[in-house]
């Protein structure tokens, strides 16, 4: 929505009202399937091109922002919409309508999980579902990066960013610093205008810093609670351990759903040994058929700790809160950036500099989705994956699997998954229900 005195105001449509407002979210909140690139297509589908809410220079400023930012970007951009439509208010219905139709649907789906996981038809159908969920994070890599990397610099950003995390596993924020000074001294050395350009008149006035601060300071409080709640009530340690771990991830993993995947993997996986890597994937393909962002698979990790270790909260009721705390730590913080740095972010709309930034961190992004596919087809293609060091000096070692371990119907499931998606254009909801059918028939047959 154009603020006053801004030069679209005079073409606008009038600003949606609250209860509208409330509708649209809703129904996007329930239909928003298909991870980060499907659900910031509805956005923009709805609010740029039904609605007309904002421009399409407004969006893509918003959506460079949000990509900038660690934790979930297209849970981000849906706060930063409803932030411009009606402030504050605007921006926690908009965020909240966003999440928590599928925070609800993955509870469910995770107690069902946890109470039945060694069925023969779950394993079944998980079976099928993981080699359908490596299709789509393959199909991301190439949407993302035909719709990214236009330049052969921005090639080189995200082939450089997929080195330094597969080969010298470089924390992810020091790739977005080094994409965004190369960005940025890319367009220096090109001679491209680093000044503003004309900005709306709307822009002018600069957002007052101690209102800001007492902002970042309230929702940082918020973000908190939760640890103040669970030690007064003496809750146990497990849960305290996890929502620090978790509220410590939001501060790290840049780059969206798909980063804080690999991140999450090499950290919860490996070194807390809280999940198998199988059951990371299992909750990965959980998160593929629920609505809202990707990275509620986080909270499918958080209802598996509750319902193991919180024992004095009984199972179900541990999982129900460890999936809860899980999604607080991960979600809160997209608030706190969108309040707090949103009226800072758009007095920089026209800044070539900041948009150049913005373009080569997204071109890493890129890399960052290459090598979680890269991680999951090893885990969903053969049963025995191991570290192998190629240069021990320096720690540096690659996941090598062992070829003798090739599943071959999981090979056949993804080539399947791979047809219907890229040869047929049939949609993911539709891919992932044939194959979970198929791996449910294996399983049946004993085959799987």
């Amino acid at each position: 929505m154009p603020m006053p005195g801004s030069s679209e105001a005079a073409d606008a449509p009038p600003s949606p009202t609250l209860g509208e407002l409330s509708r649209v979210f809703g129904r996007i909140g329930l239909l928003s399937f298909g991870g980060p690139a499907g659900q910031i297509g509805m956005l923009h589908r709805v609010v740029v091109e039904e609605r007309h809410w904002l421009s399409e220079e407004r969006f893509l400023h918003a959506l460079n922002y949000c990509m900038l930012l660690p934790g979930p970007e297209a849970q981000q951009l849906a706060t930063y919409i409803g932030w411009l439509m009606h402030g504050v208010r605007g921006g926690i219905i908009a965020g909240l309508l966003f999440v928590l139709p599928g925070l609800a649907v993955i509870i469910g789906l995770s107690s069902a999980y946890a109470l039945y996981q060694d069925t023969t038809w779950l394993a079944g159908l998980f079976f099928g579902l993981k080699a359908a969920v490596l299709a789509i994070v393959v199909e991301a890599v190439i949407r993302l990066g035909r719709k990214t990397l236009k330049s052969r610099f921005l090639v080189a950003v995200a082939a450089l960013a997929f080195v330094a995390l597969f080969v010298f596993s470089l924390p992810f924020p020091w790739v977005v610093l080094l994409a965004a000074l190369t960005g940025i001294f890319h367009t220096r050395s090109r001679g491209s205008q680093t000044q503003f350009e004309a900005a709306p008149a709307d822009l002018e006035k600069k957002p007052p810093v101690l209102g800001s601060a007492l902002t970042l300071l309230f929702w940082i409080c918020v973000w908190q609670a939760p640890i103040a709640v669970l030690w007064i009530a003496s809750g146990p340690q497990s849960l305290m351990a996890m929502f620090t771990f978790f509220s410590k991830m939001a501060l790290v993993t840049f780059g969206g759903a798909y980063a804080v995947l690999a991140y999450v993997a090499q950290v919860a996986v490996e070194d807390y040994a809280w999940l198998k890597p199988g059951e990371m994937l299992d909750g990965l393909a959980l998160a593929e058929t629920t609505p809202g962002p990707l990275v509620l698979v986080l909270s499918f990790i958080g209802f598996l700790v509750g319902f193991r270790e919180a024992a004095g909260l009984g199972p179900l009721a541990g999982g129900v809160v460890g999936a809860v705390l899980v999604a607080w730590a991960t979600f809160v913080p997209s608030f706190i950036w969108i309040f707090a740095g949103a009226p800072f972010i758009e007095r920089l709309r026209g800044n070539r500099v900041f948009s150049s930034a913005l373009s080569a961190i997204t071109a890493a992004v890129v890399g960052v989705i290459l090598n979680l596919s890269i991680w999951f087809s090893l885990h969903v293609l053969f049963r025995d994956v191991r570290q192998v060091a190629i240069w021990p000096a320096l720690g540096l070692d690659l996941s090598w699997p062992i070829w003798g371990s090739l599943d071959p119907l999981a090979v056949l499931l993804f080539l399947l998954s791979a047809i219907l998606l890229f040869r047929m254009r049939v949609g993911m909801i539709t891919v992932l229900g044939v194959c979970a059918v198929t791996g449910l028939a294996l399983r049946w047959a004993g085959l799987a």
